[in-house]
Formats: structure tokens, C-alpha cells, sequence
């Protein structure tokens, strides 16, 4: 049984009723991921393919490093301007405690490729595949949330995740508020060790960070499709198949809303009547 496929046999069982979208989950010894991707493989990548924020990007203390800290500019000969990444410096920002996001490395990688590929079968849904790479036992990104649920693979070293739970059902970006950070101490400290997978529903707060030593892992984002993106695509279909919907103007005054009577002066002693 391949690495992909002993991944994907833990993600069936008992659950899709009792975790999927509901707990956490943590698997132990799944398999060994570390053929799956390697620090030579993002070797490779970094060096054969142009990065440029936000697709590759350091974070430290919860802050993301500046691009000119460890890239400088190139000017193509179309006289458009990328920059290219310096090794040197790269490493100074893992040596001081900096964390790598390179993101969609399923797109860069064709084994990565078929992990995404098989993660989608099993939950028919788009996924996309980002790497996270550290070598210090530092925090990079604090405490924080994610918008859709996640599968980890842990390929290389340790992390301990602390999991907060959440503090609003199912939230999405582009809510009109933020979720509340949560309060008090985490609901559980897991540490996932090679070969280790971790189940996070959407929202749920977490905080990560390696234990010691480098670490690598793949976190697997499952694209949520929900009643809002339904909406989003009705509305679409009415402006491609229906010209009036296109050209029909709303009265600024049926927008505002019900009208409000004004107030009765309190000053008057008589019942209050509307003339």
C-alpha cells in the first residue's frame, strides 16, 4: 500500500459521521510520507520557477518577512520586473526562526500532484496542497484560523499543534466580521511526528509550531462550496441568460426600506394619534 493511498484509507471508516466537520482527529503512523516531498524537491522549485508573494512567502511572529529580506529584483528583457530568490538569505530567515509557505505546491510537484488528486476523488472536492517548511522551533504564524477544512501531513521532524476549537460555526473570509480569538487554554496539544496525520475542521483555532529541528509538512485545503457560493452562481447564470437583469434599475426609494413614522412630542398630553 502506497503513502497516498494509506492516507486516504484513514480518512474513511467511522470518520465521515463522527470528525468530518464536527472534531479534530489524529492519526498516527499513517505511512511513510517522506518520499512524497522532500527539501530537495523545494530546492528544486525555488530554483526552476519564478515565486513571487504570495505563492512563496516568510512569516515570524506572526508577521510575513519582506520580500527584499531574502529576493532581489530582476528585470526581464519584456522589461517586467520579478524577483529572484537568494539561497543565502533564504536560509539566514530559517536560521532565525522563520517559517515557508509555498502555496499550491500540487501544481509544482507531480506527487503532491496525485495526493491532491486522490484527496479529491475521496471527497469530491477541489483541494489544493500548500508546503510549510521550518527549522527552528519558533511559531510563525500565531494563532489562527483557516477558512476551509485541512488534512496534515507531517513528511519531516515534529510540530506540536495547539487546537483552540472554534468560536463561530463555519466562518469564511469574507464574512463581515472577523470570528473572536478564543479564550483560555487550548483544547488539546497534539504533536505530529513523521509519518502522522491531523484532521482540522474549518474555523477551528490553531497555533503551530516544530518541536526541534527542521520540519516539513503538506497541509491538504478542502475548498468549501457553500449556500453563498451557490447564490454567487445563480446570480451569475441571471446576468448571462437574462439581459433585463442586466439593464433593470431599483428605485433608490424601494432600497431604503419601510418608512418610520416620526415620534408623538412627549410635551403633548393628548393620546397619541396618526394624522
Amino acid at each position: 500500500m502506497t503513502a497516498i493511498s494509506s492516507a486516504v484509507r484513514s480518512l474513511g471508516g467511522d470518520f465521515p459521521a463522527e470528525a468530518f466537520g464536527r472534531t479534530y482527529r489524529h492519526w498516527p503512523c499513517v505511512g511513510d510520507f517522506s518520499d512524497l516531498f522532500t527539501w530537495d524537491d523545494l530546492n528544486q522549485i525555488i530554483a526552476r520557477h519564478r515565486l513571487e508573494p504570495p505563492r512563496l512567502r516568510l512569516f515570524n511572529d506572526g508577521s510575513q518577512i519582506p520580500q527584499h529580506s531574502y529576493a532581489h529584483p530582476v528585470v526581464s528583457k519584456l522589461h517586467t520586473v520579478w524577483h529572484r530568490i537568494e539561497p543565502a538569505n533564504l536560509h539566514h530567515q530559517l536560521k532565525d526562526g522563520a517559517s515557508l509557505v509555498l502555496d499550491a505546491v500540487d501544481a509544482l510537484h507531480p506527487g503532491v500532484e496525485d495526493l491532491a488528486t486522490a484527496l479529491e476523488r475521496h471527497f469530491r472536492t477541489d483541494v489544493q496542497v500548500n508546503l510549510y517548511a521550518s527549522w527552528t522551533p519558533k511559531e510563525g504564524f500565531g494563532v489562527h484560523w483557516d477558512d476551509h477544512d485541512v488534512v496534515v501531513l507531517q513528511l519531516e521532524g515534529a510540530k506540536r499543534w495547539k487546537l483552540y476549537g472554534a468560536t463561530r460555526v463555519d466562518p469564511l473570509r469574507v464574512d463581515t466580521e472577523a470570528p473572536e480569538p478564543p479564550i483560555g487554554a487550548p483544547v488539546a496539544e497534539i504533536v505530529l511526528q513523521a509519518g502522522d496525520m491531523l484532521y482540522l475542521p474549518r474555523g477551528w483555532w490553531h497555533a503551530v509550531a516544530a518541536t526541534e529541528g527542521r520540519s516539513l509538512h503538506l497541509t491538504c485545503g478542502l475548498k468549501p462550496t457553500t449556500g453563498a457560493d451557490l447564490l454567487s452562481w445563480l446570480a451569475d447564470q441571471l446576468r448571462v441568460s437574462n439581459p433585463s437583469a442586466r439593464t433593470c434599475r431599483i428605485s433608490p426609494r424601494r432600497m431604503r426600506g419601510p418608512r418610520i413614522s416620526k415620534p408623538c412630542a412627549r410635551s403633548s398630553p393628548k393620546p397619541c394619534t396618526r394624522g
